[in-house]
């Protein structure tokens, strides 16, 4: 009786902890519910006013990303985002002129921009980005350049064992399905990719109805919506919404393959299964078992075999994957034993069914809930309220009151769900004739 009472205290005290968490979050981040308005052209308008805000942030997110990249044409939608500020001038103007910067993010669910300014640069940062969104300039000349530019990154990022194995991985999950295909494109896509194919990319996605923009500074809203509504009034809605459905992808290949890339150096180990959508009412245990899974994947795999180890949750507008992976030898062991029991042998082909078949302890929840919480405390209010449209969820609270109420039994339900999935297994081995001096 005494233990239970007990943990009963111990178990109250961590959901005032949580809770707390949260309102610290909700406070430092004033979480209100912006002003909401919607423009003729179907742009939607978030604002929040804020006095202390030494700056105004301003986020304009299309919600169409790379998964509409047609197949074959990978890089399409990526090389649209860059046309949107072609040259570093303007990064320079963010800069140096209105005190603030500039940033692009382009993923397979949406191309966003970020925008910062001082405030009394305001209309002008809202006039300069309505500018470029509006009435985009796509030529040959420019889409040269910005291809020519995205294939030395593409060249790059193929000699990246880390990249190569992340991306093979995803193809042999997903096949063609968009989540298996590169969000950059590769040195064979983005060649077939012409100028025509990003005005039609553009025509039929990056469109006023289809985005949603952010603004949140020190910024009366009536002022702010009269900006947005003369500066972007202008900004033309699509004739035909595309919806976001694809036929599902086949039952992945789980044969263990490798991969072998003419460079020296580590060897990369990937073990990967589809996961959960973004809108999943178990995203939020998803979040927790994804830390609690890298700390088992860490005590599983020994020190002298494995390092920068990693795993990842890619939730998407449909079900994503999880990717587990972590940087091997050269010429990964195959015969010494870690301390679990469990052979370096016999890794490849079980170690992620090992990692999510353990039961989930009290110990382990609370841990991965503290980090997954004190990680959202700094994620901007904006994001919420964009990840709400793009991703279609109930609502910001609903997704907030997720990660607070969520429990142990959750997390277990989930990762015992996950088990089922078929796991693909592989390896990226550098096989370059220095490569067998390369240490961890």
């Amino acid at each position: 009786m005494k233990n239970r009472s007990n943990f009963k205290i111990l178990s109250a005290l961590f959901l005032l902890a949580t809770m707390t968490v949260l309102s610290v979050y909700a406070q430092a981040q004033n979480f209100s519910n912006p002003r909401q308005e919607k423009l003729l052209n179907g742009l939607k308008v978030l604002m929040w006013n804020d006095p202390k805000a030494e700056k105004v942030s301003v986020k304009i997110r299309v919600h169409s990303g790379s998964s509409f990249d047609p197949q074959g044409k990978e890089g399409v939608m990526q090389l649209l985002a860059d046309n949107i500020f072609p040259s570093d001038s303007v990064r320079e103007f963010f800069t140096e002129d209105l005190g603030g910067g500039i940033e692009i993010t382009t993923n397979h669910d949406y191309i966003q921009i970020t925008a910062t300014a001082k405030n009394e640069e305001f209309l002008t940062m809202l006039e300069t980005l309505a500018n470029a969104v509006s009435k985009p300039t796509i030529d040959k000349e420019t889409t040269a350049k910005l291809r020519d530019a995205r294939l030395e990154k593409a060249k790059e990022l193929e000699k990246d064992p880390a990249y190569v194995a992340d991306q093979a991985a995803a193809r042999r999950l997903f096949g063609t399905f968009p989540y298996g295909r590169p969000v950059y494109g590769t040195t064979e896509t983005l060649r077939k990719i012409d100028y025509a194919d990003l005005i039609f990319a553009k025509d039929r996605f990056f469109t006023a109805d289809n985005a949603t923009i952010t603004i949140h500074g020190n910024v009366k809203s009536d002022l702010a919506f009269r900006a947005a509504r003369r500066f972007f009034g202008a900004w033309a809605k699509s004739e035909n919404r595309v919806p976001s459905s694809f036929t599902q992808p086949v039952e992945p290949d789980t044969k263990p393959f490798g991969i072998k890339l003419s460079t020296a150096g580590n060897s990369e180990i990937r073990y990967a299964l589809r996961g959960l959508a973004r809108n999943d009412k178990d995203y939020a245990a998803s979040e927790i078992l994804t830390v609690i899974l890298k700390s088992r994947l860490q005590n599983l795999i020994p020190n002298e075999y494995g390092t920068n180890f990693q795993v990842r949750h890619d939730a998407h507008i449909l079900p994503g994957l999880m990717i587990l992976g972590y940087t091997s030898q050269p010429v990964p062991v195959i015969t010494a034993s870690s301390s679990s029991g469990t052979t370096h042998e016999n890794l490849p082909n079980n170690a992620a069914s090992l990692l999510l078949a353990k039961n989930v302890t009290k110990e382990e929840f609370d841990k991965a809930k503290a980090e997954v919480l004190s990680g959202i405390k700094n994620k901007p209010v904006s994001d919420w309220w964009l990840d709400a449209d793009t991703f279609r969820l109930v609502s910001v609270q609903d997704e907030l009151q997720s990660f607070e109420t969520v429990t142990p039994t959750d997390v277990q339900r989930v990762a015992e769900k996950l088990a089922k999935n078929p796991v693909v297994r592989l390896s990226v081995m550098q096989t370059g004739e220095n490569a067998a001096a390369t240490k961890n």
